[in-house]
């Protein structure tokens, strides 16, 4: 919330200067002339200071309204028995009974409002021509000026407390609804990490022992399988690793290296999975390397990962080529393999369902992808590009 104390206080200046010169002018225009003697001088000081009292802090406006009153009282005294007295402070008044109702405790603002109203009734029946007033008149005079403004200073008051009431209410309200969410949300990544955990890592793990035992009960001279054995229980320990980053993610876990999700750092070790396999990869890279967003960097892991298992499931065997370039304002990953065999060139389903996952992934950071067949019916490419700010 910006700082409004400035802003109060200069208010607070205005306002005093506007009363201070509508008073002093209306007694200088109306009121006794000045040659009457050194009283009229005091009443017009006595005004003038009592009204730049006005720009003073808050905390200071009992007294102020105490001035005030005390000055109706004197005023007459002192200009006595000059007929046509005028007070010395007409629009102070109502500003320090307003201040005196909207500032103080009650207390203090009672006892403000008692100090007013005695000096109002005070300059109207202390001056001779002012006794003979019909009391209504001296009654609706006390109240139009000294009870109404300290009545709305209270107003104003209350309902600026209320309102502050309502604030405070509803943000505790979003505090306990955005609280419940988090705690939903916690407990949904909890089931989910758990679910994930039961369903999906025993397998993995599974498949990864049957495949270590497997290998290691092979005859000499099979070196395929053994090959194909070994790329089974790196893949199945690859996709553990995966499998525990995202628990620990879904967990919430705060350990940096728990939540670290694999990105173009880990790119040979994918490569070096996929050769284990018996899939040639080589890749190539373009322009030094930049600090990415972590949500790019991560997509194009993962785009990557795609684009080498359907290569490795659909593919003819031969080298896949990797053509990572980073640009100015854009950075480009291109997977090329050889399609081999023309029933192999159109994807399975599973295949499509990853390119269609590829695209999403691409659309939802504003970047561009290319998949399918090049013109030489031999090959086929994944070709991505993603958007950066120019360094």
């Amino acid at each position: 919330m910006r700082d409004i104390s400035g802003s109060l206080a200069r208010q607070a200046c205005a306002v005093a200067a506007v009363c201070l010169i509508c008073d002093a002018g209306l007694f200088l225009i109306a009121g006794p002339s000045l040659s009457l003697g050194w009283q009229a001088w005091v009443v017009l000081i006595g005004g003038i200071l009592a009204n730049a009292a006005l720009a003073g802090p808050s905390r200071y406006s009992g007294w102020v309204s105490a001035a005030h009153g005390a000055l109706l009282v004197a005023a007459p005294l002192l200009l006595y028995p000059f007929d046509h007295y005028l007070q010395a402070t007409n629009a102070g008044v109502l500003i320090a009974g307003y201040r005196a109702g909207a500032w103080l405790a009650t207390k203090p603002a009672l006892a403000a409002l008692a100090a007013m109203l005695a000096g109002l009734f005070a300059c109207i029946l202390i001056p001779v021509d002012r006794g003979d007033r019909d009391w209504r008149l001296v009654l609706i005079d006390v109240g139009v000026s000294g009870l109404l403004p300290w009545m709305v200073g209270r107003y104003t008051t209350a309902r600026r407390a209320y309102i502050a009431d309502l604030q405070r209410a509803e943000e505790q309200r979003q505090q306990h609804e955005a609280e419940a969410v988090r705690r939903a949300v916690a407990e949904e990544r909890t089931t989910i990490a758990r679910d994930l955990h039961d369903v999906i890592s025993h397998h993995v793990s599974a498949i990864g022992v049957h495949a270590g035992a497997a290998r290691l009960g092979l005859p000499e001279g099979v070196p395929a399988a053994r090959r194909s054995l070994s790329a089974v229980e790196s893949s199945s320990r690859a996709a553990m690793a995966d499998l525990r980053r995202l628990l620990d993610l879904l967990h919430g876990k705060e350990n940096g290296d728990a939540q670290r999700q694999p990105g173009l750092d880990n790119l040979d070790e994918l490569l070096d999975n996929l050769r284990t396999a018996g899939l040639p990869a080589r890749l190539t890279s373009h322009g030094g390397p930049r600090e990415l967003p972590g949500s790019v960097d991560v997509a194009l892991y993962r785009i990557a990962q795609e684009a080498l298992t359907n290569a490795l499931r659909h593919g003819s065997g031969g080298t896949v080529e990797i053509d990572l370039a980073y640009r100015q304002t854009e950075i480009v990953l291109a997977i090329t393999n050889e399609i081999g065999r023309p029933n192999r060139g159109s994807p399975a389903e599973s295949t499509k369902r990853g390119l269609a996952g590829i695209r999403q992934r691409v659309a939802l950071f504003g970047g561009q992808a290319e998949c399918g067949p090049l013109d030489d019916g031999r090959h086929w490419r994944v070709r991505v590009g993603f958007p950066l700010e120019a360094e």
